[in-house]
């Protein structure tokens, strides 16, 4: 675990990672965001009078600054940190403020993905508000002449327990700033019993600013002097410029010039796609020049691609032996003794990530540097690639982050950062890049299209006695090296070769597939498309075998019990946890299922002609999730999803209230991906454009009743921004066919007849 460093604040500020630490360029003076808003640089935390590690300062009238080193999207990034710093410092809440971190190596890891923010963060956190209120006790006992054991924190307040004297944080700020800081070793944290804000329902930090439209996204970030920019990328992936005229667009009012980008140089990575920028006044300028150009592409090798096809050569990959990535027992010989065997094919198409606002940044290169301002969910990789495209060092571009609109794993890319870069260099002045709508979806990184082929050999019982499945897609790996068409361990890891059901013999393998286009991850990765096709396959068996499904997957279950990780492929990744702190623990499969079921009357409920429930279990992010799915669908077809009980067991809960909303979203996005989710490509182009025909359910689609329900755990923290989407599709799919008798194998759910 990383230590905080005795620092003094004039010295060099060391932080978690402190052998790679560097101070970013301070000789760019910070802009302001917006006209009287307070300026955005965070040097306040390491400016303030008490500042014992990177992740806090005081002042002397007692104001605690958290630092907060993920980026906001909704998801609680900054505010959960901060409540377990602010528990453990013993700091009255409304007396704390968050500020945002500057993109900076001494914070660790600042990518806000994969769910792994309070994992990180947890012990770090409550060793930096150990420490500060180590240090304030310190103080007081100084300044009383009594021995420390004798002096206690509580809420902002230290007491001298023995004569009941006190003193505020405030007042012992500058005797605990001439303290040394105490080692990790020294340190006593509070328990569990005694936490104050850990557990409970917090609201968001920028709740307050976010509904009063106080709240500075990307698309607010303004800077004195800057133009703006709308770019014409190639329509196909790895297209080029062949030849543009801009005479109409320069003759536009407000359009100051046009510019070229130049494309990638493969693998594309996070650079730039290239293209024609109109650069204006105003972003209706820039947009309106942009249509007025006139160019001529060179679409490339990818101008071959077309979805349709390319769907029959994964399914018809699917049918035939893969890269093996997770072997028990011998699946071979067990089908061979012959018996009752059941197949299925699941497919799920291309998927675009579509926040809600699009990617915007705002760039200002000066003298071989740049200061950014964007919507990002990894300021180090803007750092990173910035500097590559441009050719200047990471230590010389400035990353400021703002709060994202959404982002879902898109935002974590930054090819738009590196747009604005570019062409603030080329214009000499700042520069702001607006995506439209369009351009969001036609040239996003697409969430990966795959397809899976399920077989089981089931005995006398209905249960499985071999299990084959095989996944074919085009994997993430693409992105950053050519040549690549297999899934690595963690994508296989992601729901696939972690299978937990107790059956004798199992095979998980992988066919390769190439990439047209961008792939990338979103929301819950790979266990989207895994988990749809394992737990609708289980719902088909267990209505082959003629049995509750509930009943039939907690006998899949088998024994509770942690999952041999001998059984396990020997690069499984685990979602980075150990296997030790992180088991795969079939008991707790099997609490969120029953608890999801008993909540959502599975079993007691009578159901009328068109109604069913369906269920389905997944462990995702080292987070266990059971969904249980009730809908009706009428004469004509029409669905209405009436109900949704979701079940979760994410260890240690910091933030109940961000949890709930974390999981009561994963239920509306689930319901827009389920229903309506599918990107095509005709000829190497995107055909959808915008959410006229890339849809997202409306609010009378939405489900008409969602309930969480959270596992009350002492484990360690796991995540909670993404796992409630991936058992989401199956449990939906189960309850149609409950509720119609048809069997849906493919996304979305749009494309199919459920006319009763």
């Amino acid at each position: 675990m990383s230590a905080i460093s005795n620092v003094s604040r004039r010295d060099f500020v060391k932080g978690m990672f402190s052998a790679s630490a560097f101070v970013l360029c301070g000789q760019i003076a910070p802009v302001r965001l917006l006209a009287g808003t307070p300026d955005p640089s965070p040097d306040s935390a390491a400016g303030a009078p008490f500042h014992p590690s990177i992740w806090l300062g005081m002042e002397p009238d007692g104001s605690v600054i958290i630092v907060a080193s993920r980026s906001e999207m909704g998801s609680g990034s900054r505010t959960a940190p901060a409540i377990i710093l602010a528990d453990e410092l013993e700091a009255d809440w409304k007396r704390v403020r968050i500020q945002q971190a500057l993109g900076d190596a001494k914070y660790g890891g600042q990518d806000t993905d994969g769910s792994h923010s309070i994992r990180d963060l947890f012990d770090v956190m409550r060793q930096a508000g150990a420490t500060a209120r180590t240090m304030l006790e310190q103080a007081a006992a100084q300044q009383w002449n009594v021995p420390a054991a004798e002096c206690k924190a509580n809420l902002h307040t230290v007491t001298h327990t023995p004569t009941g004297r006190t003193q505020g944080y405030g007042e012992l700020v500058a005797a605990a700033a001439t303290l040394p800081v105490p080692s990790k070793e020294s340190l006593k944290f509070k328990p569990r019993t005694a936490w104050r804000y850990i557990g409970k329902d917090t609201s968001l930090i920028d709740l307050r600013d976010i509904t009063m439209g106080k709240a500075v996204y990307g698309m607010d970030a303004h800077v004195e002097g800057m133009i703006y920019a709308s770019i014409e990328h190639p329509p196909v992936l790895g297209g080029k410029l062949k030849s543009f005229d801009d005479k109409e667009a320069l003759k536009v009012p407000g359009v100051r010039m046009t510019a070229t980008i130049d494309p990638f140089k493969p693998p594309h990575v996070f650079q730039p796609l290239g293209g024609v920028a109109v650069l204006a006044d105003n972003t209706w300028a820039a947009f309106k020049g942009r249509e007025k150009l006139k160019i001529e592409w060179d679409n490339g090798p990818n101008a071959v691609y077309n979805s349709g096809e390319y769907r029959k050569e994964l399914e018809a990959t699917a049918l035939k032996p893969g890269k093996l990535t997770r072997n028990v027992g011998d699946v071979d010989a067990e089908f061979s003794k012959g018996g009752k065997i059941i197949e299925a094919a699941y497919y799920t198409p291309h998927l675009a990530h579509a926040s809600m606002e699009p990617p915007v940044a705002v760039a200002d290169y000066r003298d071989g540097k740049v200061v950014l301002w964007t919507c990002t969910q990894n300021p180090q990789e803007c750092q990173n690639t910035v500097a590559h495209v441009l050719g200047i060092k990471p230590e010389d571009v400035t990353c400021h982050v703002t709060l994202l609109g959404g982002g879902f794993g898109r935002k974590s890319k930054p090819d738009y950062v590196a747009e604005a870069a570019v062409l603030s260099k080329k214009a000499g002045k700042p520069v702001k890049v607006v995506w439209r709508r369009e351009d969001d979806i036609k040239f996003d990184y697409l969430h990966s299209v795959a397809a899976m082929y399920m077989k089981a050999s089931v005995g006398t019982d209905g249960l499985p006695t071999a299990w084959l499945q095989r996944s074919v897609f085009p994997p993430i790996g693409s992105t950053f090296a050519l040549d690549t068409y297999y899934g690595d361990s963690g994508e296989m890891g992601l729901g696939w070769s972690d299978l937990p059901f107790a059956i004798p013999n199992q095979r998980a393998e992988n066919g390769p597939a190439t990439a047209h286009v961008r792939i990338g991850w979103m929301r819950s990765v790979a266990n989207v498309y895994h988990a749809f096709a394992i737990h609708s396959f289980v719902d088909e068996l267990a209505h082959a075998a003629g049995k509750d499904p509930l009943e039939y997957l907690l006998a899949l279950l088998g024994p509770d019990r942690i999952v041999d990780r001998k059984s396990l492929a020997d690069d499984f990744p685990n979602c980075g946890g150990s296997y030790e702190e992180y088991p795969i623990d079939t008991a707790r499969f099997r609490r969120v299922a029953q608890l999801a079921a008993e909540k959502a009357g599975w079993g007691k409920r009578q159901l009328g002609k068109g109604e069913g429930m369906g269920i389905a279990v997944h462990r995702s992010f080292l987070t266990y999730v059971a969904t249980v799915v009730r809908v009706e669908v009428n004469s004509k077809g029409k669905l209405r999803i009436r109900q949704v009980d979701t079940a979760l067991d994410a260890g240690t809960i910091v933030n109940r209230d961000t949890v709930r909303n974390q999981f009561e979203g994963a239920a509306v996005f689930g319901t827009s991906l389920a229903r309506y989710g599918e990107i095509t490509a005709t000829g190497g182009v995107i055909d959808q454009t915008n959410f006229a025909d890339y849809r997202v359910c409306r609010m009378n689609e939405a489900p008409e009743q969602v309930n969480i329900h959270i596992v009350e755990s002492t484990a360690p923290p796991a995540g909670v921004g993404e796992p409630g989407l991936p058992p989401f599709a199956p449990a939906l799919y189960n309850a149609v066919f409950a509720a119609t008798g048809k069997r849906i194998r493919e996304l979305p759910l749009s494309k199919a007849n459920l006319t009763l």
